[in-house]
């Protein structure tokens, strides 16, 4: 095969990206007898009966799929003259633009080629926090520049947003789940979810407890004791008293992290604690509702002092699981799994089948009450979303 075509692949594209050939309603002109002179010539030029044209949603491009082993949110991986192209790493987006830090550690502030932006994918945004891109510098005195590749992807936290791919970060190796003893409650079911999203994204998960100087710590440790037996790593931290900072830091030191929880849990003020450079703005949760306020906007790539980078991520209310099949749900549930195989139906769904060895063993006290109604909660709505 001819090494220039070996690079050529078919690829889809968004079908937003064109206008309607049909400009005007003719047939309601024609009915009103309000077509003129000037719109028959427009007629005669405009009119089409093809779907070719802008209406073609298929393009040859220059580049190849991606390697099978990584992940395919970007369907092509496209070519680009690496002449004058350079590798980065985007540090955060700011709407039509990104902060890409280049190999030199100047920061661009970079667009997005368009083929790239109008490739059809299941993603809001095709550029991530943590991408490795390759850019293509345009000023050089200004610092600015064009992402023209996103290279493949390992280790991706995401969720579900409107029935669309929203990829929080991007190139990570561990997943830290940040939640607070009190203020804001603690919600541990959304533990449940950032844990299965955390395994779905092949990312190690570590599960951090803040403000444990609001409580009694002795109350926490059925919930710690829980995730624990089950091989989850759990710190204790309290970001004012400096409880556990040491811990949280060697967790951190020489890897690629993300920081992913509610808002209000001290996610900044932990990395503050760990990191005094960082100097993240921070503010205290609401009295009346109990819930933080958004202080932290976008999520960041930081390099941390002590060695590896962290991104701080803005609060979570919500979290969809994304490409997670209702059927798939139980395999994430690291405590049921001895007892799925005991099941009289290979289909169980733990639900209301007779004869679930996961149902017995929550009626006699082997598994938690609370994590089964958890993953009931998570396959109705995993139920719900494969019906819409």
């Amino acid at each position: 095969m001819d090494e220039k075509k070996g690079r050529k692949t078919r690829a889809d594209f968004r079908k937003n990206r064109a206008e309607r050939t049909r400009s005007k309603d003719w047939t309601r002109l024609f009915d009103r007898e309000d077509l003129g002179e000037e719109d028959e010539a427009l007629l005669d030029r405009q009119e089409r009966l093809s779907g070719k044209g802008e209406l073609t949603r298929r393009r040859t491009v220059r580049g190849a799929p991606p390697p099978d082993e990584t992940d395919p949110s970007i369907p092509v991986l496209l070519e680009v003259d690496e002449a004058v192209c350079r590798p980065g790493r985007v540090l955060s987006l700011h709407g039509l633009w990104s902060e890409v830090q280049g190999p030199d550690g100047r920061v661009y502030r970079c667009t997005t080629r368009r083929v790239l932006k109008t490739l059809q994918t299941e993603q809001r945004h095709v550029i991530a926090v943590g991408d490795r891109v390759m850019f293509r510098p345009v000023r050089e005195a200004t610092g600015e520049g064009v992402i023209e590749r996103v290279e493949p992807r390992r280790g991706i936290l995401s969720r579900s947003s409107h029935g669309r791919q929203q990829v929080i970060v991007a190139n990570v190796e561990q997943v830290l789940i940040v939640c607070s003893a009190a203020e804001p409650p603690l919600k541990p079911n959304l533990i449940d979810r950032m844990l299965i999203a955390a395994e779905k994204g092949q990312m190690r998960p570590v599960i951090c407890i803040n403000k444990i100087d609001l409580v009694d710590p002795a109350q926490l440790q059925p919930l710690t004791g829980l995730y624990s037996q089950m091989g989850y790593q759990v710190l204790l931290l309290s970001a004012r008293t400096g409880w556990g900072i040491e811990r949280l830091r060697r967790v951190l030191r020489d890897r690629q992290s993300v920081m992913a929880g509610q808002s209000g849990v001290g996610k900044s003020s932990l990395l503050n604690a760990v990191d005094s450079g960082l100097r993240l703005r921070v503010a205290s949760v609401s009295p009346e509702s109990q819930k933080g306020r958004h202080t932290t906007t976008t999520a960041r790539l930081l390099p941390l002092c002590f060695g590896g980078y962290v991104v701080d991520t803005p609060g979570i209310r919500q979290f969809e699981l994304w490409d997670v099949a209702a059927a798939e749900v139980v395999n994430f549930f690291r405590d049921f799994r001895p007892y799925i195989n005991f099941c009289k139906f290979p289909d169980c769904t733990h639900t209301h089948e007779a004869d679930c060895a996961v149902k017995n063993a929550v009626a006699d006290g082997r598994l938690d009450q609370r994590r089964y109604e958890s993953y009931c909660r998570i396959l109705a709505g995993e139920l719900e979303s494969e019906e819409e």
